[in-house]
């Protein structure tokens, strides 16, 4: 599978492999972080970004692709919805099928809401799903709720919003227990108790896994209990604008059949937006590690109805991406392969970082290293540089992979690459959504009134750098949170009369601003499934 190139480069590893068993690289200073990441990470290249002109966050930037869709109608301008005729009427609607989405829809039932999801894919079909490393949470004795506030504070750049951060480290714990008691098989030792390890940027081993399928497992039993419990799912059909009231309030949306085109409305007292990620629209041109359907509709949907956006301008580049081979080309090589003592090296065998710093400091380290240091490994997709896999084994004995990383192994396995005995070629990958929609404490938007946000569509719970296992609990904690706090608001709601007079709006603030992109927004999915699409149609 290698090229002669790779495998000469693969002997410098396998020579100098024995030299790094016994060393580690040192952390860098604040400083040096710093100018690397200004350097180097791709949110602080000037190109990719481009100025909002309208909205609550006028004047500030975005990624190109998300001013694009900001900067777009919706696709109900010149449609004509019936209002009056409600499809659906419930207490509670919950916009996607992820982690977040499902935590929701069973706490608002348990609190006695009558409550329903839409998700655009199937229940399950999101990133939740593809997240491998585990799950933070604060619960042994050497650790604490305030180290893990203060880790992830100073990770985030001491940017994340305290009263967010810190309800996400203190229910923890007991995010652990819900997931634990629902069934989630959580790695224990034969007494019993959770298996913990380290993730970049974390004092303390507080990493809980279900092997290396943690959010699918996750996933698997919120799902079960989803379906189980006869809350009601409709697959296949998004959500694709808000509905408010006469009095601002969010009121429903309007929802649109994906395959048979046809546009439902949707009343509800309270709406959770739990629509994940946007890796799907391919900022600065990078591959992605996420689902099919992460392409930022609820950002959209949110700011289009009022609703201001933070930190719209950071994203998390997973440094480990697959770089070779090109078929799994950007899939997620989950951080846990460095946990459990996995070093990256270039193309000579040299270690030129710390295995465990922060995701964004690790990711700028690798592209400098890749350009203008001249120590990556040239692929046929660009370049990357070596994840060191068989260190686990000598560190953790034969068998550690298998047991630790099967569905690491197993992907590798199906190229002919065995990472038991082989390094595997990384790169960073376009990964996570770090800002989205403000909200406050209790996990409604602060402007638009009954509108709640949970999982990735959040801005402000990581600040501008997340750690690892932080995003598989904030799903948990903030999914659970909006369910309860939308329950109890739609007990004191009437609803008035439902209108889309917002979308008009928008369309004017763009006229005004002389934005005429000539596309619709929210976009669904990623550009090229049309492109696909289309071209079939013109075969046929």
């Amino acid at each position: 599978m290698f090229t002669p190139e790779m495998l000469e480069s693969i002997r410098k590893v396998e020579a100098t492999r024995a030299q790094r068993m016994g060393m580690e690289p040192r952390r860098m200073t604040a400083e040096e972080k710093d100018a690397l990441l200004k350097k180097y990470h791709p949110d602080y290249r000037e190109d990719g970004f481009a100025e909002i002109k309208i909205g609550p966050n006028a004047g500030q930037k975005a990624p190109t692709e998300l001013t694009q869709l900001l900067h777009s109608n919706s696709r109900l301008l010149h449609e004509k919805i019936d209002l009056d005729k409600i499809d659906y009427d419930v207490d509670v609607l919950v916009i996607g099928g992820g982690g977040a989405g499902a935590s929701a829809a069973l706490e608002a039932q348990e609190a006695g809401a009558k409550v329903m999801i839409v998700t655009k894919l199937r229940i399950g079909d999101a990133n939740t799903m593809m997240a491998e490393g585990g799950i933070q949470a604060a619960d042994k004795e050497n650790d604490s709720p305030m180290q893990h506030y203060l880790d992830a504070f100073g990770g985030g750049h001491f940017a994340a919003r305290p009263e967010l951060l810190r309800r996400l480290v203190m229910e923890a714990p007991d995010a652990i227990q819900w997931l634990n008691r629902l069934g989630v098989m959580f790695d224990k030792d034969e007494t019993g108790r959770m298996v913990t390890t380290h993730g970049g940027g974390t004092s303390r081993k507080r990493m809980h896994a279900c092997k290396d399928y943690s959010g699918a497992e996750i996933m698997r039993t919120l799902r079960d209990e989803v379906l189980n419990r006869g809350i009601p799912v409709v697959e296949f059909t998004s959500a694709v604008e808000l509905i408010k009231d006469d009095h601002g309030r969010v009121a429903g949306a309007v929802l649109l059949n994906m395959e048979t085109d046809d546009y439902l409305v949707a009343r509800a007292k309270t709406v959770v937006i739990a629509t994940g990620g946007a890796g799907r629209l391919h900022y600065h041109n990078f591959p992605t590690s996420n689902h099919y359907g992460a392409t930022a509709d609820g950002l959209i949907l949110g700011y289009r109805a009022g609703a201001p956006l933070l930190y719209q301008d950071t994203i998390q580049y997973h440094p480990t991406g697959v770089a070779y081979p090109s078929q799994i080309f950007g899939a997620l090589v989950t951080e846990k392969v460095r946990s459990l003592g996995a070093m990256l090296v270039n193309v000579d065998g040299e270690a030129f970082m710390h295995p465990l710093e922060t995701r964004d400091v690790s990711a700028a380290s690798i592209i400098r290293e890749c350009t203008d240091r001249g120590k990556g490994v040239t692929t046929p997709l660009g370049s990357g540089v070596w994840l060191d896999t068989p260190m686990i084994e000598l560190i953790g004995g034969e068998g550690t992979i298998e047991k630790r990383i099967p569905a690491m192994l197993r992907m590798y396995l199906n190229y002919d690459i065995d990472m038991r005995k082989q390094p595997i070629l990384v790169y960073p990958t376009l990964h996570y959504q770090n800002g989205g929609l403000e909200i406050g404490g209790d996990g409604f938007t602060k402007v638009i009134d009954n509108l709640l946000v949970a999982g990735e569509a959040v801005g402000g719970i990581h600040g501008r750098n997340r750690l690892m296992g932080n995003s598989l609990l904030d799903i948990i904690v903030f999914g659970r949170n909006a369910g309860k706090a939308a329950a109890a608001r739609a007990k004191e709601t009437q609803l008035g009369t439902m209108t889309l007079q917002h979308i008009e709006d928008y369309a004017k603030e763009l006229e005004a601003a002389g934005i005429c992109t000539g596309g619709v927004s929210p976009l669904l999915l990623p550009d090229y499934a049309r492109h696909e699409r289309k071209t079939a149609e013109e075969t046929a």
